[in-house]
């Protein structure tokens, strides 16, 4: 959460600095502070002034300033993006037990994975659609220092054409994103979250994979017009 969010977040809200301390349960001077960037804003702080505030998850703090790629039950996955607001995964959005994290986090743990679900890849152009103030910059660097640029780079292209198709506005901070991924694009191989692949179906994407899926040096048939919700 940056200081402008918290600062906006309650005027959004109507409150002054004394009633919104109140809430947070710190004192005025704390929370003018905080709003002045004079003090750093703990992740407890941040998330509970996020809620008060009614911000969009892309205001939650990062739950680690440093990204680390870990295997996530699918069912995690599909559960965080319900919470998200998913329209996919909306029958599970009651399951979710734990609060709402950054959608950045998730986008970034999804493409971490070895073998990733086709009905969690497909959703992950929608929420970078969805949630358009993702911190690229946090985005950008975790992804080269994992080596996860090129999933990143690739998802982030075929979301530029949804929103460039769509007439989106934030089309240009996608496109800012991808061109920062493609100064740092890897000539190594890989696939899109699909470990599993056998060498008969990789030599067969590496024949049909779409000009995109080429330049990013993946192996697969992913394509922003067999996304359900592109129309």
């Amino acid at each position: 959460m940056t200081v402008k969010q918290l600062r906006d977040g309650r005027r959004t809200r109507g409150w002054s600095q004394q009633h919104a301390a109140a809430r947070l349960g710190v004192s005025q001077s704390y929370l003018s502070m905080l709003e002045k960037g004079k003090r750093a804003l703990p992740g407890a702080l941040a998330r509970k002034a996020a809620g008060l505030y009614r911000l969009p998850p892309a205001a939650l703090p990062l739950g680690r300033r440093q990204f680390t790629p870990a295997p996530v039950d699918p069912q995690v996955l599909a559960e965080e993006l319900a919470a998200l607001g998913y329209p996919g995964f909306a029958y599970l959005h009651r399951r979710r037990r734990a609060g709402r994290r950054n959608p950045a986090e998730t986008l970034l743990a999804a493409l971490a994975q070895n073998d990733l679900e086709a009905r969690t890849a497909e959703a992950l152009p929608w929420l970078l659609l969805a949630h358009p103030d993702l911190d690229a910059a946090w985005l950008a660097e975790e992804a080269h220092r994992h080596n996860l640029q090129n999933r990143l780079g690739f998802m982030v292209a075929l979301t530029r054409e949804l929103a460039v198709r769509g007439q989106l506005s934030h089309a240009r901070q996608l496109a800012d994103l991808e061109a920062s991924l493609e100064r740092s694009r890897l000539a190594v191989e890989d696939t899109f979250c699909q470990a599993s692949l056998t060498p008969t179906e990789g030599r067969w994407l590496r024949k049909k994979r779409s000009k995109l899926a080429r330049h990013w040096n993946l192996l697969t048939d992913w394509s922003s017009v067999f996304l359900r919700y592109a129309a």
